[in-house]
């Protein structure tokens, strides 16, 4: 197989001595990693709402404020 680099990135690949196949293959592996994961939580989303129905808009606005709470900097840490 051969991968195909920008002139650019390829430059700076150069440049730096990065290990081009191996930044590459873990790049890969990574990239597939979190496409598995993501396929996963959608199959795990598919059986709650199966198990327990569809959500309501109250539901999600629920769940998007414990996410927002959740991102948010506490503000101990930003003491």
């Amino acid at each position: 197989m051969q991968v195909y680099l920008p002139d650019d990135l390829h430059a700076a690949v150069k440049e730096h001595g990065f290990p081009a196949s191996e930044m590459l293959q873990k790049a890969v592996r990574e990239e597939l990693r979190r496409l598995e994961l993501i396929k996963a939580g959608e199959e795990y989303l598919e059986m709650l709402r199966a198990e327990v129905g569809p959500s309501t808009p109250e539901s999600e606005a629920w769940a998007r404020e414990l996410v927002d709470q959740a991102l948010r900097p506490s503000e101990q840490a930003a003491s």
